[in-house]
Order: structure tokens, then sequence, then C-alpha cells
């Protein structure tokens, strides 16, 4: 009988430059997680999306790690680099996102829950802890109860108290799960030019049915990069990059020029090789209005995956993950990721004040975000892509 591994991945986020080999592997990784959010967007055209393309790419390359075969071939043709060739550049990424000289507060963490007795292959476990700081830990999957709340409190804890129930007892109601695989990344960041509190006002925003509502905007006069560029097609969008006072991460949000151009025409074109092009905008004196938003949204990544050929690990017969247990064999039967995003003021729900730049000056350029659009968080340094949205009605 085949085995049933279950794989979740769960991301929280509080608000919303290295060596080339460095940043061309880490926009490697965050590309196949943009590929996956545009799967999904596909099928749900109306509604907010927020995602982890770096959350993708850890549990792909720790999955990667333990496959071998044609389910090896699919995960590694898929992400474009081998997990075992690039180990140490990999490490170096991840301890470069999480470095304390970034100000801004991320932080990323990988379980293995691995059933009580489960015998897993020595370098499958070793890989892991070394590479992603992966660690294992047993629990009783037979009392899907207590199971459920252990894993539900190790994501509570890493995501600072936000996420507290990933997944229900029922999830875990066949007696065939034997792991559930965890990646949690948290991300806390001031604005590098805080948004006064006494600018917020109701404005209307215009969402994709047609229809106008009434939303709280954020807005300030500062100094902000921005640019038009356009799509192979032709249509245009406009992209503003928001520091955060840390200087190593910022949000970039993209919205068409043209009010009639769905995001969906645009979304297809972007790639981390896109957002590198953003780097070169210009910098200019901008009045922007922007929405203050919560968005919490869960996605079931299996049909986004297997659209991009990884198929075999979710097919109880063609799965091999042979160099994670040797002692039976397993397959993928969920991959689920949640997502959190606030964003306001000061950046997150922290209180700290920002330096802010307001130099005023007459009739100055306007970047009002009032309809749907789309939000990328990057590490600028590596070219990660921690976060990534859209964002249909604030």
């Amino acid at each position: 009988m085949r085995l049933l591994l279950a794989l979740f991945a769960v991301v929280y986020l509080t608000s919303a430059h290295s060596a080339i080999n460095s940043k061309s592997l880490e926009e490697l990784g965050s590309d196949i997680g943009i590929q996956v959010f545009n799967q999904v967007v596909k099928t749900r055209p109306y509604d907010n999306v927020v995602m982890s393309p770096h959350g993708v790419a850890s549990i792909l390359g720790i999955l990667q790690l333990g496959a071998d075969g044609k389910t090896k071939k699919q995960l590694t043709t898929a992400m474009r680099y081998k997990v075992n060739v690039v180990g140490k550049i990999l490490k170096r990424i991840n301890k470069g996102i999480v470095a304390k000289k970034n100000k801004d507060v991320v932080t990323t963490a990988n379980a293995v829950f691995a059933n009580t007795g489960f015998k897993m292959e020595d370098a499958f476990v070793s890989r892991n802890k070394e590479i992603f700081h992966c660690h294992v830990r047993n629990v009783d999957f037979q009392d899907r109860d207590t199971a459920a709340v252990l894993i539900n409190q190790w994501v509570k804890n890493e995501t600072k108290g936000m996420i507290d129930q990933l997944l229900s007892p029922e999830s875990l109601d066949s007696p065939m799960v034997r792991l559930v695989i965890v990646n949690a990344l948290y991300f806390k960041g001031l604005w590098k030019s805080r948004f006064q509190r006494e600018n917020t006002k109701k404005r209307l925003f215009h969402g994709p049915d047609g229809k106008t509502y009434q939303v709280p905007m954020l807005a300030q006069l500062s100094l902000f990069k921005t640019g038009v560029f356009q799509t192979p097609s032709g249509l245009h969008y406009k992209v503003i990059e928001l520091p955060y006072h840390g200087d190593s991460i910022s949000m970039l949000v993209a919205l068409p020029t043209e009010e009639r151009t769905p995001l969906s025409a645009i979304i297809p074109h972007i790639s981390t090789k896109t957002l590198q092009s953003w780097m070169a905008m210009n910098t200019k004196r901008i009045q922007l209005i922007l929405p203050r938003f919560t968005v919490e949204a869960e996605a079931d990544l299996q049909e986004p995956l297997k659209n991009l050929g990884i198929s075999d690990m979710f097919d109880s017969y063609k799965a091999n993950l042979t160099k994670i247990t040797r002692t039976e064999p397993i397959y993928v039967s969920n991959v689920l990721q949640k997502a959190k995003i606030e964003v306001k003021e000061d950046g997150t729900k922290a209180s700290a004040a920002t330096s802010a730049i307001l130099i005023a000056r007459s009739s100055p350029p306007w970047f009002v975000v009032d309809r749907p659009f789309l939000f990328f968080i990057r590490h600028d340094p590596t070219g990660a892509v921690l976060f990534t949205g859209q964002i249909n009605r604030p």
C-alpha cells in the first residue's frame, strides 16, 4: 500500500546587493514561485491572493532532496537548479535574507513533522538541516487532534501568533499520513518614508467587477522610484517602489496604466527578470495614494504545480521519494500555502517611527492606486521575492 506524505507551506507577512551567483540562483527559486502564483490567479482572477515565492522554492527544495528518478527530474527541470549542487549558495542566501543587518525583521523556518517510529534516510535529514535548517519533530499522527495542535502551535510561534491554525485534525484523517513538511516565513518592516495617519482618508477604489468601494487610503508626498513599462503585446503598466526602513527590502506596486486593462493581461509577463529591470527606475517626487489593507489567503498548489510539470510526486504509483525513506513508498497528497499581509501607515503593526523625506513642491505627479494592483516584496541583495499578491478589493 502506498503511504501518504502531507505537505503544507505556511507564510505570514505583517505589512507591507550580493554575489551574482547568489542573486541569479535565488531569482530562479523565486521564478518558480511566481509561476505558481500565475497559475493560482488564473483560476481566481477576482480574488485577493497573497503568496510567498520564496516559501514555494523552499518547500520544493526540501522535496527535491528527497526525490529520485523521474520525480527528481521533474522538480529539477521546473526549478532549473539542483539543490545538492548549489547547497552552499542556498545556505548563504537564506542566511542573508534573515541577517540582522537587514534592520527589517525577516525570519524563516522549516520543519518536518514525522510520524513516531517513521525511519528517514540519514542523508535527507542531514542535508535539509544543513541547507534549510530543517529540523525533524516526532508526532503521533494516529492521534490526529494532538498532532494538529502540535503543528499549529509551531506555526503560531514561527508567525508571531498571527496564523494560529494552519490545518485541522480532519486534514490528518488518513491513517497513512507519515510526514508533514512546513515552511514558515515572517516579515515585519517599517516604511522608510512613513504615511501620516492624519492623511489617511476614505476614497473610491474601483473593483474588477465594475463596482466602486470606499476604502481607507494612505497618502504622502515623497521621493519614490517610479516608471512606466510595457508587456511584449504593448500593454502599458506603471510601477512604484516603496522601500522599507532597512534599505534591503522593498515593496513594488504595479498596475495597468489604462483602467480597462485587467491585471490578467500583465501578470504572465512578470518574472524576476522583469522585477530586476524595474530597479533602474528614476526617482521622482510623487503624491502617492495607496490602500490600507489586510488580506489573508490560502491556496492549494497541487494543480498549479502539475501544470508546471511537477506531477509524479502526487501520484501514489509514480512518486519516487526514496531518498526520504526506503522503508515504505510515499507520495505527496497536498501542498497548501497560507499567507497574510497587513499594510498600514507605519508599514506594519509595529508603532516605531521612521525617517521621512517630505519636500513640498507645486503640482507633483500623482500615483493613485485606486483599482486592482499587484505587489511584490523583494529582498534586493539576493533578488529573492519573499511575497507577491493580487489585490482586487482592499
